[in-house]
């Protein structure tokens, strides 16, 4: 039973994000995001860690330290900041954040939005991807750059709502795609 309440669950998720990319004009991007959650590796954990209200990630975090499932899905999926965390320049200042593609903070701003519908459910709101960001934005590790474009869509998410957000999206945020 837990198994296909997980597939279901990613599924959803996943259809969600392919509707909000397909509305800004990321059609590829929207096909493929985020289908390594069906590889074993990832699927496999979902099902066993599912609870319906959260990622099994933080589930199977909190069980065993670390999140195998996530470790690999951060490293496959170019739309989670944690992906372009590499040593910075000059060499000796630690671990950054690198500016992203513009394309993949548009996709990861349509897969917070889909995550908050997916798990808040009928209490989601337009503000509710902001806030979720705002309440953990003191420990990402995301270039300033790319935090302040994703904060801006988020934002305008939260004050105009979708239409006028992907609207703006396509005619100025991914104008020159």
């Amino acid at each position: 039973m837990k198994a296909w309440k997980h597939f279901k669950t990613i599924t959803y998720h996943k259809w969600l994000v392919l509707q909000h990319c397909f509305k800004v004009g990321l059609y590829r991007q929207g096909l493929f995001h985020d289908m390594s959650k069906y590889s074993p590796v990832e699927f496999l954990v979902g099902c066993k860690y599912y609870q319906g209200n959260m990622s099994p990630n933080n589930a199977e975090r909190m069980d065993k330290g670390y999140s195998s499932s996530w470790l690999h899905h951060k490293g496959r999926n170019k739309h989670h900041f944690e992906y372009w965390i590499d040593y910075g320049l000059p060499p000796g200042t630690g671990m950054t954040g690198m500016k992203m593609p513009v394309k993949y903070v548009v996709e990861m701003m349509c897969d917070r939005m889909a995550a908050s519908k997916v798990y808040q459910k009928e209490k989601y709101t337009d503000a509710s991807a902001y806030e979720y960001y705002m309440r953990g934005k003191g420990v990402h590790m995301l270039h300033p750059e790319s935090a302040q474009l994703l904060e801006e869509m988020l934002f305008m998410l939260k004050e105009k709502g979708e239409e006028e957000t992907f609207a703006y999206i396509r005619k100025h945020v991914l104008k020159n795609k």
